[in-house]
């Protein structure tokens, strides 16, 4: 065995920012810029913080001038200070060596650190199932609850969502482009930065502003999957990611205790306020991050990808006389890339499933707070409803874990959408009557809620499995965008029918293409419980087929 290289020796750990100075300086002036949004929030508390029908105040509109320039001086803070073509001598690393690493102490605070992304990130268009009553309210739109406006409620979930779906494609390639953290810590500065929708006065500055919210929360699922694919061991990858995007049931459970005990007092628009103190912390909290090795293999840089192996207790192995792999050799790029032969399989059934849990959550989960008004139960305890049902539902977050680690990725994935799409059914034949027997109704939410979440985590886990590094973070922001069209699908119809749509319907909706998917899953989808990613990516790549390796 070659002895490990001196470089990876010396550099005893990997690069932080490019230039730290002006990311630091960027954030700064980010954060002024929102605050300065907040004395205009809080000078409107005797008034229950009502803005609508107000004009931007000139701290305000002086806020908004400072987060467009720190953005940009975010931004260069955090990217390479040189373009660099990808280079095939890198090949000669033994990237396997990740996969044979033991767990360390650095693989768990990465974990820990991802999971708090994650929180975030679902707070965030999670937080317009709980906003849409109030702002209905305060603007006198149409809703449920409010018949009689001439704008329905539904433009703003829908502008919402319509930013993840742009945001999830714009940041995997993004992230396939300046790598994988520098990705992940921009989308934390843009959690920050969009919390202002909080206090914008119009009815049609929300809308935009959720669209660029959604934009910058598209991006971190995507990004969090192929970092963890591509830093966790193989044998643990599976499970813990599914672990971690499970995380997403508990930001529905924090979403929906935030809405309960806040929005008596600070009015809907505190959900998005949070923004700034969450997205803060997630950013301090950036030295635990590392970049992925095999995109810095991948972009021949080579001595920081050893630096992070050897942070990671890997090995650092120099193959003397290695050919490039199928992946390397053909260099694949671009979102064309998911659809070339051996890929097209995979990418199909991902589209199928990532539409149908769309579907369920922007469908039936987006308005089950509404619905669940709309059958007799006041704000407070729908909100009460929902959370507990999450509650409920976070052991089966474990216990997706245990099936992908056990089952492996395709027997999980179609049980878990075969099973959600089975109790949907349930809301179809109950209907409204199950507004008095509480009980009963929070047990069946528990699938939908929680069941999805983790299916959604599967799949984006899934994702970042299947495809070759140099297309990864596109191949998971195509997982994650389909996850947010059928959103846009359903809140499109919402929007044109003028109402929204019975928890029966939102139920059926859902249901059918789960349960088609699952179908799918059976055919097109290849096995990929403890195998090598790059093993996964050239067997796709070379052969054009999607065998089920047994699992070793």
């Amino acid at each position: 065995m070659p002895p490990r290289s001196s470089t990876a020796t010396r550099a005893q750990a990997p690069r932080g920012f490019q230039r730290p100075v002006a990311f630091w300086l960027g954030t700064a002036i980010c954060t002024a810029g929102v605050v300065l949004h907040l004395p205009m929030y809080f000078g409107a508390r005797h008034m229950h913080y009502h803005l609508a029908g107000m004009r931007p105040d000139p701290a305000m509109i002086f806020g908004m001038a400072l987060i467009g320039v720190g953005l940009v001086v975010t931004l260069y803070g955090l990217l390479p200070k040189r373009s660099r073509q990808i280079r095939e001598a890198a090949v000669g690393i033994r990237v396997r060596a990740l996969d044979d690493a033991p767990i360390r102490a650095p693989h768990v605070l990465l974990l820990i650190v991802m999971a708090v992304a994650v929180t975030i990130d679902v707070m965030k268009p999670t937080s317009l199932a709980f906003v849409a009553s109030g702002a209905a309210e305060e603007y006198g739109l149409r809703s449920p609850t409010h018949p009689d406006g001439s704008i329905s409620v539904a433009w703003l979930p829908l502008s919402g969502i319509t930013g993840t779906v742009l945001g999830s494609w714009m940041w995997g390639w993004l992230g396939d482009r300046i790598g994988r953290r520098a990705s992940i810590l921009f989308a934390g500065m843009l959690f920050v930065t969009t919390s202002i929708c909080g206090t914008m006065p119009s009815f049609t500055w929300n809308i935009i502003m959720c669209l660029v919210m959604g934009m910058g929360a598209g991006g971190m699922l995507p990004l969090t999957f192929t970092l963890l694919a591509e830093t966790i061991p193989a044998r643990h990858r599976g499970w813990l990611m599914v672990l971690v995007g499970g995380d997403i049931a508990g930001a529905y459970v924090i979403t929906s205790w935030l809405a309960a005990e806040l929005t008596p007092t600070f009015s809907w628009r505190i959900l998005w306020l949070i923004g700034l103190p969450t997205g803060l912390v997630f950013l301090a909290l950036n030295r635990w991050i590392p970049e992925s090795p095999r995109y810095l293999l991948a972009r021949g840089r080579q001595a920081e990808a050893e630096a992070v192996m050897t942070r990671y207790g890997a090995a650092v192995v120099h193959e003397r006389n290695a050919r490039p792999t199928a992946s390397a050799a053909d260099a694949p790029r671009g979102f064309r890339t998911l659809l070339r032969r051996g890929l097209a399989g995979p990418t199909l059934a991902i589209t199928l499933l990532g539409i149908g849990v769309g579907l369920t959550t922007y469908g039936f989960q987006q308005w089950v707070p509404t619905n669940l008004e709309r059958m007799g139960l006041s704000g407070v305890n729908s909100a009460y409803v929902v959370r507990n049902a999450a509650l409920l539902g976070l052991p089966l977050t474990v216990l997706t874990a245990w099936m992908y680690q056990t089952l492996g990725s395709r027997r999980t994935l179609v049980t878990l959408s075969g099973l959600t799409g089975v109790t949907l059914f349930g809301f179809v034949l109950a209907g409204d009557a199950l507004a008095h027997r509480e009980l009963l109704l929070s047990l069946l939410l528990v699938v939908p809620l929680s069941g999805i979440s983790s299916v959604a985590a599967a799949v984006m886990g899934y994702a970042a499995e299947v495809y070759p590094t140099l297309v990864r973070s596109r191949g998971a922001g195509l997982a994650a965008g389909m996850t947010k069209v059928g959103g846009v699908l359903i809140l499109a119809l919402t929007v044109a029918a003028a109402t929204v749509p019975s928890i029966a319907s939102t139920a059926l909706i859902g249901a059918v293409p789960l349960l088609a998917a699952a179908l799918a899953l059976v055919r097109l989808a290849p096995e990929t419980k403890n195998r090598d990613l790059e093993e996964i990516s050239d067997t796709l790549l070379a052969d054009g087929t999607n065998p089920p390796a047994a699992p070793r």
